[in-house]
């Protein structure tokens, strides 16, 4: 425990860069701050920072004395959280890294359900793409991410799982709106607004069209979620989401078709944690209840 404002600190310079802005910030003197780390250097018996003409930068033993840190952190808020649980009102915080595909509805509905029962628990909510989400996870800067179509999958430990079909966002009075066989070259054929490649809609857009000899050309390339549907209002194009982050009844003006699976193949939209870690227990339960509800939306996109 002695150590943990040390790795405090520690934690801060490699973020910072600097020794001086992190001191700063910490609102010590460089100087201090520096004395700090020496000591602890000496006591540990190695370097951990590169000392640069601009600036610190931790080096292989400062990453792994960094990643210990934070593994330490995570087992102190899991004991913390038991010990609260002890006195039977719980408390702690949840932190989950996920698509934007799951803020407008879903998400917010689940947190508010939890906390209805739980109101001492917190929560941090942050966007991050699928790859990004999965970095979060092994920094232990969150502790569930709730990803479409993930990329490396190699410290991802999955609680849960749904398909989700690639759908075709369009206004009420476009061309394809009462098609009901909607297939993907019938929406490459008109002005399309699409997310960036980085997401996983795009990733499975990409490889669908380029199965068909087409290319995925938007008028309108975005990391906004929110863009694409009120675009498509505007101008008479096509967009491309996840029905989990439409709720078709709440979407005034739009109209919401899957794109046939002959050409694109559902995605899907996982949970996970860092695999091998144990969990607070309000992350824990709170990752129960998610996993729950995205059995029932699986089982509403199969009937």
């Amino acid at each position: 425990m002695r150590h943990m404002e040390t790795f405090r600190l520690i934690e801060a310079v490699a973020r910072a860069g600097s020794i001086r802005k992190a001191a700063e910030d910490a609102g010590l003197t460089a100087s201090a701050l520096n004395r700090r780390i020496s000591r602890f250097e000496d006591e540990f018996g190695a370097q951990i920072f590169e000392r640069l003409a601009r600036g610190v930068r931790l080096n292989p033993a400062g990453e792994l004395i960094l990643q210990h840190y934070r593994s330490q952190r995570s087992d102190m808020a899991r004991v913390q959280s038991q010990v609260a649980d002890l006195s039977g009102v719980r408390r702690g915080h949840v932190s989950i890294a996920c698509s934007q595909a799951l803020l407008p509805y879903f998400l917010p509905e689940q947190i508010s359900r939890y906390r209805s029962d739980h109101p001492g628990v917190t929560f941090t909510a942050i966007v991050r793409d699928r790859s990004r989400a999965e970095a979060e996870l092994a920094a232990f800067k969150c502790d569930l991410a709730l990803v479409f179509e993930p990329v490396l999958m190699v410290d991802f430990e999955v609680i849960a799982h749904c398909p989700q079909p690639v759908c075709a966002v369009m206004a009420e009075d476009h061309p394809l709106a009462q098609k009901s066989d909607l297939r993907l070259r019938d929406c490459l054929n008109h002005p399309h607004i699409a997310p960036s490649v980085e997401y996983g809609v795009r990733s499975l857009l990409d490889g669908a069209a380029k199965s068909i000899g087409r290319q995925v050309t938007p008028v309108v390339e975005t990391e906004s979620f929110e863009l694409i549907r009120h675009y498509v209002q505007t101008e008479r194009t096509i967009g491309f989401q996840i029905p989990i982050g439409l709720n078709a009844q709440r979407q005034s003006g739009l109209v919401i078709r899957a794109i046939s699976e002959r050409d694109v193949a559902p995605g899907v939209l996982l949970l996970g944690q860092q695999r091998g870690r144990s969990l607070p227990v309000a992350s824990f339960r709170f990752a129960m209840q998610l996993g729950k509800a995205l059995e029932s939306c699986a089982e509403l996109a199969t009937s």
